[in-house]
């Protein structure tokens, strides 16, 4: 099996995998970061998302072999105090029901936030739509992300 260096929340590690290992498996069951959650495996409900240099990424459907030099960040890197605006806004708000969704949820709104650090009630709609949630909580998400946008400006 190849060997792969990869940067992780900002430390080099190396692992051993199948060229064709979804970087979401090596996450989870190789560096025990099991924030990252396994969704649907099709990379269409956003419980899997990372940020691959700043862009929100599917890591179920990125194969550990396409990373080279790319920079990934995980829940657990987002802050190391939990004090991102964003993870702020969610227990400001009481966003998660079951949970389950929400580091992907938080992981999509930040990289939306970089993007466009000022959004419109639509445009936050629009941007976390592909994100979803099965207790339907996306009223207090979009209330959140608005709150974390307001204290990033």
């Amino acid at each position: 099996m190849p060997t792969y260096n990869l940067k992780i929340n900002g430390e080099l590690v190396t692992v051993t995998a199948d060229s064709d290992t979804p970087l979401l498996w090596v996450l989870r069951d190789e560096l025990n970061l099991v924030g990252t959650k396994f969704g649907c495996g099709i990379a269409q409900c956003g419980a899997c998302t990372i940020h691959v240099d700043g862009v929100a990424t599917r890591s179920c459907q990125l194969q550990i072999s396409l990373i080279d030099k790319e920079e990934i960040t995980t829940i657990e890197g987002l802050s190391k105090e939990g004090n991102h605006p964003l993870q702020e806004a969610w227990e400001t708000v009481d966003v998660p029901q079951c949970g389950y969704c929400q580091a992907g949820q938080i992981m999509t709104a930040a990289s939306f936030l970089k993007e466009n650090p000022n959004p419109s009630t639509s445009e936050i709609r629009e941007a976390m739509h592909g994100n979803l949630c099965r207790c339907a909580s996306y009223n207090r998400i979009e209330k959140a992300v608005a709150i974390a946008a307001e204290k990033m400006s």
